[in-house]
């Protein structure tokens, strides 16, 4: 063999071990860990968040050293999981039913069981859903059969963007079922007669309530109770609440984004930001804004809170998936009843 020919070889193992020496390590580079977080949530839960952030980066930092920087996103809850679907990079989502995460679940971004990942189903706090109506309710609204008269006008979010809405809707359903024994046609004329009342469909909670405080639109106010217990903070002369006879267990979901905090090397801050949701701390900060905490003897401490409403589960509709399919999918009983004046 000739000299240039062991030059050659020479070479191409010196290059070769470069390469292992820079790359080829049987032990990974340590990653570095990230210390902001992304939330994207729904409308209401914007007061919340805020103050929640606020004792979690103090328990952050009192617990690894660490600052962390977080920041939030709100709008109408299915509006805001096609948001994080379509690009919008989430370490957590908070959004305000089960099925909205599940669209994001559906996209490949969160890993099936996610709904047991947390307690309680991964809901931390729960709420309902009452009427806002004006001082002195001049309409005399006290429960859902008075929405189907003529002269009043209602204002709700649209089912087809927020899942508020989607909660009244099932509330408004419950109720009909209940008056009706089950007759479904009976029911359907009832939610036709309603929505026929309803004078705007904003594409979230947040943007109803402005169109019934601020514009003074409509008669009563379909609203989560946390956001008709801020109007009534806000405006305590001009509005009261009314608790209709039946109603729902409203459970916000939050979940862990999968592929986001681990491509963000996230992972461990995203899961502390949602297990601190249940600390005693979060629950009284959740019951201050008006969210009905699920530590239920947190929950007794709150005397605003009605607990003996009859609250309709999810579990009467069959589940998110069924409910969703039935009357919220195109051509379901929504699309049905509901005529775009």
């Amino acid at each position: 063999m000739n000299l240039h020919f062991f030059k050659t070889v020479f070479a191409v193992a010196l290059v070769a071990g470069a390469g292992c020496f820079f790359g080829c390590s049987s032990e990974k580079a340590p990653e570095v860990e990230n210390n902001t977080l992304v939330n994207v949530s729904y409308d209401p839960t914007r007061e919340f968040y805020s103050n929640y952030n606020h004792i979690f980066m103090k328990h952050w930092k009192e617990a690894t050293g660490k600052d962390v920087k977080i920041t939030q996103f709100h709008g109408g809850s299915g509006k805001q999981a096609l948001e994080v679907v379509n690009g919008l990079e989430a370490d957590v989502v908070t959004l305000a039913l089960e099925y909205d995460v599940n669209i994001v679940r559906d996209a490949g971004l969160i890993e099936n069981g996610w709904v047991k990942e947390f307690p309680r189903n991964s809901a931390p706090y729960t709420s309902t859903i009452v009427f806002l109506v004006r001082k002195g309710n001049p309409k005399k609204i006290s429960d859902w059969n008075d929405l189907v008269k003529d002269g009043i006008g209602i204002i709700t979010p649209d089912p087809k963007t927020s899942g508020g809405a989607r909660w009244n809707y099932l509330a408004a359903w419950a109720y009909a079922e209940k008056q009706f024994n089950g007759d479904e046609e009976q029911v359907k004329g009832f939610m036709k007669k309603l929505y026929q009342n309803v004078l705007d469909l904003a594409s979230g909670a947040r943007g109803s309530t402005n169109t019934f405080i601020e514009e003074r639109k409509g008669d009563v106010l379909l609203s989560w109770e946390n956001e008709a217990f801020l109007s009534l903070k806000d405006y305590p002369k001009d509005y009261e609440i009314v608790m209709p006879s039946v109603s729902v267990l409203a459970e916000p979901s939050v979940a862990i984004v999968d592929k986001i905090v681990d491509k963000r090397n996230t992972r461990k801050l995203a899961t502390e930001y949602l297990n601190y949701l249940y600390s005693d701390e979060a629950q009284h900060v959740a019951a201050r804004h008006h969210y009905r905490p699920t530590n239920k003897a947190i929950l007794d401490e709150y005397k605003e809170f009605d607990q003996n409403v009859n609250l309709i589960t999810i579990e009467h509709f069959g589940g998110w998936e069924n409910a969703q399919k039935t009357h919220f999918s195109e051509y379901g009983i929504f699309d049905q009843i509901y005529e775009k004046n």
